[in-house]
């Protein structure tokens, strides 16, 4: 129930279908004659805050203390037992439609751990991702990035697939049940960097140990993260990323999903 209804209330929340709901509600009110100067003034309103949040750094300003908050992996020479990769990288149904991989902004989810499992390849991979939508025909993601892995060469030995979980508190839960780490055992958690505050919540909730290893940053960093946005689509496309990622922080700590609010190393 908390996965449906969560999705449907980030539907109507988000930045950009909020703003565009506004517009519309001010125009539908603009028609009633006591209502038309607040409708107008209302759509008026909503429109230039669509040009400003989607124009100016706003969206860079949410994203970065997210991307911030854990370093880049740097290589310390202790061996690595494992790699998890989380799901949100590859578009299932599109996939399975076109019989290839078909990806998107996350793509480097992917990339990355194919160079980790060169880097180390004693290492296990557990690919993590299933039919996380509430409409459509809910393919899961896992199989998909399983099978181009091995496409490229990665022996299907050490591939691991979770394929039920369709949120992050289920990757954590599930793959550790798949994964069963020993103590002392090495796990990196390959994920985007604006996600990786949330998903290290909830595998240290799911007592599955992990090293970090962001990937798919948003932002430029430093004077980058004060450029405007040379279109508005941009910008309130990460911003709506930003923001929902802010929400989920606070949602997974409310229902106990995550023990701290804002995880750090």
């Amino acid at each position: 129930m908390f996965y449906y209804l969560s999705k449907v209330a980030w539907f109507f929340a988000t930045p950009s279908n909020l703003l565009i709901s506004l517009i519309l509600l001010g125009l539908i009110l603009a028609f009633f004659k006591r209502l038309r100067l607040f409708g107008i003034g209302l759509s008026l309103a909503m429109t230039l805050a669509t040009i400003g949040l989607g124009l100016l750094p706003i969206a860079s300003y949410v994203l970065t203390p997210l991307e911030e908050r854990f370093p880049p992996f740097r290589d310390d020479g202790r061996p690595v037992d494992g790699i998890v990769l989380l799901g949100g990288s590859v578009e299932a149904a599109d996939s399975a439609s076109r019989g290839m991989i078909v990806s998107n902004e996350s793509a480097e989810r992917v990339l990355d751990t194919i160079q980790l499992a060169h880097r180390y390849p004693n290492a296990r991979i557990l690919i993590s991702g299933g039919g996380g939508t509430v409409f459509g025909d809910g393919a899961a993601e896992a199989p998909i990035i399983a099978a181009y892995l091995k496409s490229v060469g990665i022996d299907p030995a050490r591939i691991l697939v979770e394929d039920r979980s369709r949120t992050t508190s289920e990757n954590a839960l599930f793959s550790r049940d798949l994964a069963k780490p020993q103590e002392g055992e090495r796990w990196l958690l390959v994920t985007s960097a604006w996600h990786m505050p949330r998903a290290v919540g909830v595998f240290e909730k799911a007592e599955f140990p992990v090293t970090p290893y962001p990937v798919d940053f948003r932002t430029g960093g430093g004077r980058n993260t004060h450029r405007p946005f040379a279109f508005i689509s941009e910008g309130l496309r990460r911003l709506d990323l930003g923001t929902k990622e802010w929400a989920g922080l606070i949602g997974y700590y409310a229902t106990g999903r995550t023990s701290r609010l804002f995880p750090s190393p």
